[in-house]
């Protein structure tokens, strides 16, 4: 069984094959699923579901980083197989068609991202003290904003090169630069009381060995670091991780140090997704209170 995909002007034609013969079609154009047919023979074999389910592949239906919208014609009132099928890949009816709309899912990286938009001002010194690959530094140029100013630091030339890359090509490198620095070392960077934020995205470099990732001395280290150069009122985010390869003790580390904190000095949240995996990305915020001795 196959399917081979036929793109036209403005549509992708499918076809399913079963050994030499076509056995099923459909056809896209614009996200509007317009047909979808497998032969009556071969019909409540499964064909159907497997067609639909690569078409909508095809189209990056089920890519959990992006938004998708499919629509598709109402099948007639009497077919039960057929609503049967659209219900089961999340087709629901608007009006007079059906429509699969899906939402990317929230990530722990993107829930820390929205709490910072909300808590923080443009302006001001911003540290993204593992830079990675440079997404999070670029967010943070955007929220720091023409009047601000980021660095962002990795031990990783490979992790330096790729953020200085991507906010070149952003219209970025006027706000924000990535250095080869260990996060242990922020305060030379961002001396006591002068950074806006301190975010952290613990872990592995994306795309690099992961027998390369944070520890739980340097981290604890860095985050000390981090809490010193915030000013009354700065934020610091911290995503934590564990699991097969990294182990829980990092994690584990952190989050002890984060949660005994004087409670007259900082507020600390500590996100947790309450029907994830206990392997989850954990989003951990900490703001500094205003000193009012």
């Amino acid at each position: 069984m196959r399917i081979e995909c036929k793109p036209g002007i403005g549509r992708q034609q499918y076809l399913l094959y079963k050994e030499q013969a076509v056995i099923g079609r459909a056809e896209v154009s614009g996200g509007q699923l317009q047909q979808l047919e497998i032969l009556p023979e071969w019909r409540s074999r499964g064909y159907g579901s497997y067609l639909l389910k690569e078409v909508l592949r095809a189209g990056g239906g089920f890519d959990t980083a992006a938004e998708t919208r499919f629509t598709a014609p109402l099948p007639d009132p009497a077919n039960r197989a057929a609503w049967a099928l659209a219900r089961r890949f999340g087709f629901v009816r608007r009006g007079e068609v059906l429509c699969r709309h899906r939402l990317p899912d929230l990530t722990a990286v993107q829930l820390a991202q929205h709490l910072l938009t909300d808590l923080l001002q443009p302006g001001g010194l911003y540290i993204d003290a593992t830079c990675g690959n440079g997404h999070d530094t670029l967010f943070l140029c955007r929220l720091a904003g023409a009047q601000g100013h980021v660095i962002g630091l990795d031990i990783q030339p490979m992790a330096v090169q790729a953020t200085n890359t991507l906010l070149a090509q952003n219209g970025m490198a006027h706000i924000g630069q990535a250095i080869l620095a260990d996060h242990r070392d922020l305060l030379r960077y961002a001396p006591a009381g002068s950074a806006d934020c301190v975010m952290f995205n613990f872990g592995w470099l994306p795309g690099a060995p992961h027998a390369v990732h944070s520890q739980a001395e340097a981290s604890l280290a860095a985050v000390r670091a981090a809490l010193e150069a915030l000013k009354p009122g700065g934020v610091l985010s911290a995503v934590l991780y564990s699991g097969k390869v990294i182990g829980q003790s990092e994690k584990q580390a952190v989050l002890d140090y984060l949660e005994h904190l004087p409670l007259a000095r900082y507020t600390v949240l500590v996100c947790r997704f309450a029907n994830w995996a206990d392997t989850a990305p954990l989003p951990c915020l900490v703001i500094k209170r205003p000193d009012t001795r």
